[in-house]
């Protein structure tokens, strides 16, 4: 009974038990798509290299995506008014999750990997729907514990991970990625029924969907101008932009050239890979159940500054490790871990806070455009970089970092932000 009361006097555990509507129904399915991801994604780039692609073709591949994600997040926001934020996050969710798990289940080559690339790509019309099925009705006030929360879904799911890393051990990893990959399919497209079923159109959703019934979709994109030239006039904007852009850069980075670096030149097993998700997870569960509450309450710059810092930290480690030695990378992993969990909720959060809420899904739909946009050819850069030295890769991620943490630092917005947290406003 102790344990249940501590676990209920947990700030976070206390905000989920008394969570409902779209918030709650958009928490509680989350897991059924990171269990999957997290068992496939460690093995991702090593399936891709072991069906005969190279680091080029690689980076290739993410950039065209990169690119084609730009499209479709431009879409992003005028599908999302017209339609609804819920039928878009089902209809859309199908199409870039359902079927490319089953492309990548059945690839065979370079093709295969561009086609389901391709789908995949417009990912950012239901990243947009589905923030704004999140947030819309949600309390101001809990938006940074509803994402913790978020992040706990996948932090929960990553620990699932030790059972493809077992198989591929036992078995060999082109078989078992395929059959992850079809299970993937099967319980992404059950989550996103889920979600269809149990959610309601946000408020916000209702009065767009109305606004919208007459109107073209090619007038509603022409409608962007404005919000666009509104967009680019806010430094709070610009801000969100700087900072969502340069974490889905090396996001992006690490994801697609982690497992070639740790396998190719340091020479760890393949079957290690799905070891450092699990320790990273464990790190920032026991970070986010034991502070993150607490850090909840500090003002954005430090924590995020703290956070850019430690990533910094953690690649500078990656890029000095010794060769056949998984240990050193579990070092590495821990440093990560700790980074994330400051800086991942407060990009999000900012996000969230600074968008007009009149404009929110044209608005994000023009966020993620932009942040694809600009971070596009940093897949076919890495790419490069790595076909050089694949050290080279994690070398831009902190120059990225560097430059984000001034503009932060130097930031009047956030500035401004943090004041009224101090203040208690």
């Amino acid at each position: 009974m102790r344990i249940i009361d501590r676990l209920k006097s947990n700030e976070l555990i206390s905000a989920f038990l008394d969570l409902s509507g779209n918030p709650k129904a958009c928490v509680c399915t989350e897991p059924l798509w990171y269990i999957p991801y997290n068992l496939f994604i460690p093995f991702a780039t090593v399936y891709m290299f072991n069906l005969g692609l190279n680091d080029s073709q690689i980076g290739l591949i993410a950039s065209i995506g990169m690119v084609l994600q730009m499209f479709s997040a431009f879409l992003g926001g005028v599908i999302t008014d017209k339609f609804g934020r819920r039928k878009t996050s089902f209809v859309v969710d199908v199409i870039s999750w359902s079927i490319p798990c089953l492309l990548w289940a059945f690839a065979q080559n370079f093709w295969w990997f561009l086609a389901a690339a391709s789908l995949n790509s417009i990912l950012h019309i239901c990243s947009n729907s589905w923030n704004c099925l999140l947030v819309e009705d949600c309390d101001k006030s809990k938006l940074v514990n509803v994402f913790s929360m978020i992040q706990m879904c996948g932090l929960f799911a990553v620990f699932i991970a030790p059972l493809s890393a077992l198989l591929v051990d036992h078995f060999s990893l082109i078989p078992v990625v395929r059959c992850l990959y079809i299970f993937s399919c099967l319980s992404m497209t059950t989550k996103f029924y889920l979600l269809y079923r149990f959610s309601t159109e946000t408020k916000q959703g209702i009065k767009r969907m109305e606004e919208t019934k007459h109107v073209s979709i090619f007038k509603l994109l022409a409608g962007y101008k404005d919000v666009f030239f509104k967009m680019i006039r806010s430094r709070a904007m610009l801000i969100v932009l700087l900072v969502m852009v340069s974490y889905h850069v090396t996001d992006t980075t690490t994801l697609n050239f982690f497992g070639i670096y740790a396998t190719q030149t340091l020479h760890v097993p393949d079957s290690y890979l799905a070891i450092f998700p699990i320790i990273r997870a464990a790190i920032m569960l026991i970070f986010i159940l034991m502070f993150q509450a607490r850090i909840n309450r500090l003002p954005y710059r430090p924590v995020m500054l703290c956070g850019y810092g430690l990533f910094m930290l953690s690649h500078i480690l990656l890029l000095i490790a010794p060769h056949e030695n998984p240990f050193y990378l579990m070092f590495y992993t821990l440093v990560e871990a700790c980074s994330l969990v400051c800086i991942v909720p407060r990009k999000d959060s900012l996000n969230a806070l600074f968008v007009d809420e009149q404009e929110r899904s044209r608005v994000s739909g023009l966020i993620f455009m932009t942040m694809v946009g600009v971070a596009s050819p940093f897949g076919w850069i890495a790419g490069l970089l790595s076909s050089v030295d694949r050290r080279f890769p994690f070398i831009l991620n902190i120059v990225i970092f560097v430059i984000v943490s001034i503009a932060v630092l130097c930031s009047k917005e956030i500035t401004m932000l943090d004041r009224k947290i101090r203040d208690g406003e």
